[in-house]
């Protein structure tokens, strides 16, 4: 599943940028930070909740990451929990082959999620995030809505069209924009929209850089009635065969993803702009990314396009320092 949250693969693995702090825990953490993030469990038994949600966050190598490190404490606190949540339920489906034990899995991060609001959380990640779910007014729909999309990735690998990609990224990627917007500090109801409408815009670049990858795994996110429209065979995605009826199809896909970004910004209230920059950090990064796909015509079949972990903390500086967004 592609979250707006998404992992890297292992040559993106994350380089801390200078003067940054490092992931707390020690020489282990570092060391499966190295190896792309799997902490063993005799690591895990000895380390706090907050170091355990640090580790999934650090060892992700995730672009949301750099937005990360310009949050005050508390809520890059928050929103480091909030994350390594989506990335556990991201990985029940990408890493565990079975489907019924991955719905099994599911239906206990149900229970904990509701046993963790009635204030008996078991897991590292809940025990990081109740704290400060209070603070952020962090519910529980919004967690077992994340759930409810990791479980449609298990019932169904196509979407008939467009409105119903959208169901779809309302949940994986809508209500985790809504999360991480009240973190940072929203104060306007209006910013609920733009969060929502940025999320969606996160997710259409996630598809669209991930479609080999996707595609490795039987799942083709790009809507049927799309592929149709521009004479695209799904065995052709399968099969990573590139046209140019592919290339038009992915340029049609980049330019509603571009289109809602400039949307979602429009929505945004000035009220909360300053308060929402790291969303705002994270569209420049992502639109940046949009651009390296297009320049490199679109091959997104065979590998995964990314940027420098370098070019992406430049990003982010220069939007935090000037409010500028590429």
């Amino acid at each position: 599943m592609r979250y707006v949250f998404f992992k890297q693969g292992p040559r993106d693995r994350l380089r801390r940028p200078a003067g940054a702090a490092a992931p707390s825990g020690g020489s282990e953490l570092r060391e499966a930070n190295e190896r792309g993030g799997d902490i063993p469990h005799a690591t895990i038994a000895t380390m706090t909740p907050e170091q355990y949600v640090q580790q999934k966050a650090a060892a992700s190598g995730s672009s949301f990451y750099y937005a990360f490190l310009f949050l005050p404490r508390q809520r890059r606190a928050a929103i480091t929990a909030f994350y390594a949540f989506c990335r556990e339920i991201d990985d029940v489906v990408d890493e565990v082959a079975d489907a019924g034990v991955a719905r099994t899995k599911l239906a206990w991060w149900q229970t904990e999620v509701a046993q963790a609001f009635a204030g008996k959380p078991s897991h590292p990640v809940m025990k990081a995030l109740m704290p400060l779910a209070g603070d952020y007014q962090i519910e529980a729909r919004h967690l077992l809505a994340v759930i409810e999309g990791c479980q449609m990735d298990l019932e169904q690998n196509r979407y008939l069209d467009f409105p119903g990609l959208q169901r779809y990224c309302h949940l994986v990627a809508g209500i985790v924009g809504e999360v991480a917007a009240r973190i940072f500090g929203q104060t306007q109801d209006n910013t609920t929209a733009y969060a929502h409408k940025l999320g969606l815009a996160f997710q259409l670049t996630n598809i669209i850089r991930d479609v080999g990858e996707d595609a490795m795994r039987g799942r083709i996110y790009l809507p049927v009635n799309e592929l149709q429209q521009f004479d695209v065979k799904a065995h052709e995605i399968l099969k990573r065969q590139y046209s140019e009826r592919f290339t038009a199809l992915m340029q049609f896909q980049t330019q509603r993803a571009l289109a809602l970004y400039d949307e979602a910004i429009a929505l945004l209230p000035a009220a909360d702009r300053r308060a929402q920059k790291p969303g705002l950090m994270m569209a420049s990064i992502y639109r940046s990314l949009l651009a390296e796909i297009a320049l490199d015509n679109y091959q997104v079949l065979h590998q995964r396009v990314s940027l420098t972990p370098l070019r992406k903390f430049w990003l982010a500086w220069k939007t935090q320092a000037l409010g500028t967004i590429q």
